[in-house]
């Protein structure tokens, strides 16, 4: 049975607030597995919330390597293609895109996330693909350069302003008639036991972090961004049991 107790001594409301789902479907085999998998993570990542990085290598990247799978084919890019990645984090994303032979590169402004794709790539012995340390919010490549710029889990970590900005840098980079490619969460979230996982990592993140995710799912998440950003031509699709949007979108 859940323990709002404990939850309520960990000071996360999202997880006093997975009660409400527990209570309402405990007898749901699918709720039972999702809330040992939810407590398992969160006291995984209370004990590494010192260790990010490891963390984020081992943990998420190990949650969103389907997503990372289905994101060229959505899309439609092929061998050849120039794809930029924003965001990149540990270079999972371009890793797999230069295995299927597009030229692929990775920016972050983390030096630690820079440092350990580029182990990565060494690992993988791939030469198409590259990272560098660099500012979404002013990319340092010239104007049409690429077919395509993706950014996956990016935009609700930053302040409302910053999300508009690395659109406009996507849609400067990329060729006319190429296309941006976002995957973000979905707002407002479904109400399932993988949101409460979502939001208690998100909580976990730390608490400025909390609060731009907040705010992006208030903003109305990608929809409302793309919008406000003349972004209407688009190819939509949802993941993880409804709580990730991925969207393409023609750059005109």
């Amino acid at each position: 049975m859940f323990n709002p107790e404990w939850a309520v001594k960990q000071d996360c409301p999202v997880l006093v607030g997975f009660e409400s789902l527990w209570l309402a479907e405990e007898n749901h085999p699918a709720t039972i597995l999702w809330y040992i998998e939810f407590c398992s993570l969160y006291r995984y990542l209370i004990q590494f919330r010192t260790m990010f990085i490891f963390a984020y290598s081992t943990v998420i990247d190990s949650l969103l390597r389907d997503i990372r799978i289905y994101i060229p084919k959505f899309s439609g890019m092929k061998a050849g293609d120039r794809v930029l990645d924003i965001c990149c984090g540990t270079g999972k994303q371009a890793l797999h895109y230069a295995k299927m032979g597009i030229i692929a590169t990775g920016i972050d402004l983390n030096p630690g996330m820079i440092g350990m794709a580029g182990k990565n790539r060494r690992k993988q012995s791939l030469e198409n693909v590259s990272f560098q340390m660099a500012d979404a919010l002013n990319l340092p490549f010239k104007d049409n350069c690429f077919d395509y710029a993706s950014i996956s889990f990016g935009l609700h970590e930053k302040e409302r302003a910053a999300r508009n900005k690395i659109i406009s840098e996507m849609k400067r980079v990329v060729k006319k008639e190429g296309a941006l490619v976002f995957v973000d969460f979905k707002a407002p979230l479904p109400r399932n036991a993988y949101s409460y996982l979502i939001k208690s990592i998100e909580f976990m993140a730390g608490r400025e972090h909390f609060r731009y995710f907040k705010d992006y799912i208030e903003q109305g998440g990608l929809d409302e961004l793309l919008k406000k950003n003349h972004l209407h031509e688009k190819k939509e699709g949802y993941l993880k049991d409804g709580t990730v949007a991925i969207t393409k979108t023609r750059n005109v």
